[in-house]
C-alpha cells in the first residue's frame, strides 16, 4: 500500500535506549510494517489513549473510508459524556512534565508542552484554566550528590534499576539539555542541593527529600477539564460513532478478533478492534508478565480562601522516593497523592481474557474497584496515612493538620514493569491492537500521544520507540506474572491487597 502522509505530531488547535525484556518473536515487526487501512475500527475505551486515537486516526486522508467507533462504559446518570468519571483520565488535575530519565519521553513530553502552554484563545488546550505553568519541584530521598557533580546526558540506563534519585539526576539532566538552547528557558530549572534549598522553593514552610531540583516549565492540568476539551473535538469531526457499554469479552474466529461482545449481549464487529481500556485491559486480554492494574490513592482537603491564597505560588511537588506529591490549589480545594507500587485488587473472572493460558473455569485479575460499583468506598487507612504525611512534611500549616478529608479516591494505573508503555498488535490474534500500560504517567501525551498510536497503527512505529511500546512476550507466557514497576519513581510497599488494606479499617 501507499505510505501514509506524515502526520502533525499533535492535536491541531480549532482557532535513551534501556534494556528491555524479550519482544514477542511473532510481533517484533508488527509495528513496523505497513497495514492497508481497515474498513472499520473499534476502538474499545475513551481515555487519552482511546480518544486521542480516534481524533488521530478521522483526520488521516488513509482512514478517510474507515468507520469510527468507540465504546465505553458511561456514568449512568450521564450517558452521552466519555470517559465515564472513575477512570484514570478524570480528576482534578494531573501533573504536566518532561521530567524523564528516559530521553525519548523527555522529549515527547516537551513537545506536549508546546501545546498545554498554547492559552491565546478559549479553544486553546491549556486555555480556561486547563493548564497551569506553576512549576515543578522534583526531589529524591537519600545521599545526595556531591557538590559540582557533572550533569550526564546521552547515557543509556536500565530503568528497571533506578532509584528514586537516579530518576531525579537523569530527568534533571534531559530537561537541561532540552531547555540548553535558550538561555531564559535553561534559567528556569534550578538546583536544589540540600533541604534548605528545597524548603526555599517550595515555600510553603515545609520540605521533602534531600536533593532535588525546581523546573519552572512544567506545571499541572485540569484533566477533567482536559478530557472535555477532548471529547468535544473528537464529536466535532463528525465522523466517530460512541457507543455506551460494557464489553464483556473479545469476539474470535479462528485466529482472528472480529468484535466485542457488551453486557446487554449486543456484538460490535469491526475489522480492527483496539483495546485500550486502561487498568480493565486485564479483564479482555491476558496481560501475564506485562502489566497489571494497580490503585493509587488521593486525598483532597478543602480549603478556606485565605489557606489557599497562603499556598497560591507554590509548585508541584513530587518526591520520587516516596511517590507522595501534592497539586497547588484550585478553587479552595488541596490534592495529595501518591504514585507507588499500588493495590492489587484480584478478582474472578468466569471467562478468562482472551490469550490466557489458564483452563480452569475460572481465572483471577486484577481490576479496578471505584466508586462507581461501590458507592462506599474509602482509601485504605494505610494510603491515608502516607498522606497525611505527606501534608505534614510538605504544606505543614497548622490549620490543616488535622482537617479531614473532604474526598478520598482510588486512580487506577495499568502499570508495566518499566512504566513503557504497550503499543503494539497482538502477537497471536489478527485484528487485536493493544495501546494500555499507561503506568500512571500517560495523561500528560494528551495533546500528541494520539498521532503516535495511529502511526505504530499504520506500520510506522516511532524509531525512539522502537522496543519500549512493543509487546514484551508472548500471551499466556507463564515463565513471568509478576508486574512490578521498578523504574525509580514509586512509593509504598509492592504487592499490596486492597480487600486486605481495606479490611484493617475494620478491625
Amino acid at each position: 500500500m501507499a505510505t501514509p502522509p506524515a502526520p502533525s505530531s499533535s492535536l491541531p488547535p480549532l482557532s535513551s535506549t534501556e534494556q528491555q525484556p524479550p519482544l514477542a518473536p511473532q510481533q517484533q515487526q508488527s509495528s513496523s510494517s505497513p497495514l492497508s487501512p481497515p474498513s472499520s475500527i473499534l476502538i474499545i475505551g475513551s481515555g487519552v489513549f482511546g480518544l486521542t486515537t480516534a481524533y488521530a486516526l478521522s483526520r488521516r486522508h488513509d482512514f478517510a473510508n474507515t468507520t469510527i467507533t468507540v465504546v465505553d462504559r458511561a456514568d449512568p446518570s450521564n450517558p452521552d459524556v466519555f470517559p465515564a468519571p472513575d477512570a484514570a483520565s478524570v480528576d482534578t488535575s494531573r501533573i504536566i512534565r518532561a521530567d524523564y530519565p528516559d530521553a525519548a519521553y523527555a522529549a515527547l513530553a516537551a513537545e506536549a508542552q508546546l501545546q498545554w502552554r498554547q492559552q491565546a484563545h478559549p479553544d486553546d488546550l491549556g486555555s480556561e484554566g486547563r493548564y497551569s505553568e506553576s512549576g515543578l519541584l522534583l526531589v529524591a530521598d537519600g545521599p545526595a550528590p556531591p557538590p559540582g557533580t557533572p550533569v550526564v546526558t546521552g547515557t543509556v540506563i536500565d530503568k528497571s534499576k533506578l532509584t528514586g534519585m537516579d530518576y531525579t539526576r537523569f530527568s534533571w539532566a534531559n530537561v537541561l539539555s532540552i531547555a540548553s538552547s535558550d538561555p531564559e528557558l535553561a534559567a528556569r530549572i534550578k538546583e536544589c542541593p540540600d533541604t534548605d534549598a528545597i524548603k526555599a522553593a517550595l515555600g510553603t514552610g515545609g520540605s521533602s527529600g534531600s536533593w532535588g531540583y525546581i523546573n519552572g516549565l512544567s506545571g499541572w492540568a485540569n484533566a477533567g477539564a482536559s478530557m472535555a476539551w477532548l471529547y468535544k473535538r473528537v464529536k466535532a469531526e463528525g465522523r466517530i460513532n460512541f457507543v455506551a457499554g460494557e464489553v464483556t469479552n473479545l469476539e474470535v474466529s479462528g485466529d482472528t478478533v472480529t468484535g466485542a461482545r457488551l453486557s446487554d449481549g449486543r456484538v460490535l464487529s469491526a475489522d480492527l478492534v483496539m483495546v485500550s481500556a486502561g487498568a480493565w485491559t486485564g479483564r479482555l486480554v491476558d496481560l501475564t508478565g506485562q502489566a497489571i492494574a494497580t490503585g493509587q490513592v488521593l486525598g483532597y482537603i478543602d480549603l478556606t480562601p485565605e489557606e489557599e491564597a497562603q499556598l497560591a505560588h507554590m509548585p508541584v511537588i513530587l518526591n520520587l522516593s516516596t511517590g507522595l506529591f501534592i497539586i497547588p490549589p484550585k478553587n479552595g480545594v488541596l490534592k495529595i497523592a501518591r504514585h507507588a507500587y499500588g493495590y492489587l485488587n484480584p478478582t474472578t473472572l468466569s471467562t478468562p481474557p482472551l490469550g490466557s493460558s489458564v483452563t480452569a473455569p475460572a481465572t483471577a485479575v486484577s481490576l479496578p474497584l471505584t466508586t462507581l460499583s461501590d458507592p462506599t468506598l474509602q482509601i485504605p487507612t494505610e494510603g491515608a496515612d502516607d498522606l497525611r504525611r505527606a501534608l505534614h512534611e510538605m504544606v505543614p500549616l497548622p490549620s490543616l493538620r488535622d482537617r479531614p478529608f473532604s474526598k478520598t479516591r482510588i486512580c487506577w494505573y495499568s502499570d508495566t514493569p518499566t512504566a513503557d508503555f504497550i503499543i503494539d498488535y497482538h502477537p497471536e490474534y489478527k485484528g487485536l491492537f493493544v495501546a494500555t500500560g499507561d503506568s500512571g504517567h500517560a495523561f500528560k501525551f494528551l495533546p500528541v500521544i494520539g498521532e503516535k498510536i495511529a502511526d505504530v497503527i499504520a506500520g510506522q512505529c516511532p524509531s525512539e520507540f522502537v522496543g519500549k511500546w512493543n509487546w514484551r512476550y508472548p500471551a499466556g507466557d507463564a515463565a513471568i506474572k509478576a508486574v512490578i514497576t521498578e523504574d525509580g519513581s514509586r512509593g509504598g510497599v509492592p504487592g499490596l491487597i486492597l480487600s486486605t488494606e481495606l479490611g484493617r479499617a475494620l478491625n
